[in-house]
């Protein structure tokens, strides 16, 4: 399986991240298309705005610095929703956390990656998603989580 739910309390010494589930009032999804490089995890797929825990840096102090880093993006609803493992990629343990926004993607200063679009949830089945980010949409839809 590419990603699970984690059981327990994972360590400190577990390489961690997290991702943002951002939705406009539509209902649809900001995805990030990541660049397609070596030695960048998921080259060239359709992801979530997000990345990895700096040392001693927990989750939500993550995803609001890499928020802004990639995409100067500031959101003040912030909920966090749950924690799986990108056994398939980074091997990190990611925890998910969602939100609103309504502003203009195109307008966003992009710092990483190629393009910020958002898209309509009934569109993921066509897009290149890395399977754990798949999961994790899926799973906060089906629980009718708003953030």
């Amino acid at each position: 399986m590419d990603s699970q739910t984690l059981p327990t309390e994972p360590s400190a010494a577990e390489p961690r991240g997290a991702v943002a589930i951002i939705t406009n009032r539509r209902g649809e999804l900001l995805l990030h298309l990541r660049d397609d490089l070596d030695g960048v995890t998921w080259p060239g797929h359709w992801s979530l705005l997000g990345g990895g825990c700096d040392a001693g840096e927990d989750p939500a102090a993550a995803i609001v610095r890499e928020l802004d880093e990639e995409a100067g993006l500031a959101v003040e609803d912030l909920v966090e929703l749950f924690e799986t493992k990108d056994t398939a990629g980074s091997g990190q343990i990611i925890t998910f956390f969602a939100a609103n926004w309504d502003g203009d993607e195109q307008a966003l200063p992009l710092t990483e990656g190629v393009k910020l679009q958002f898209f309509a949830p009934e569109h993921l089945s066509i897009l290149t998603v890395p399977p754990f980010i798949r999961h994790g949409i899926r799973r906060h839809l089906a629980a009718g989580s708003g953030a």
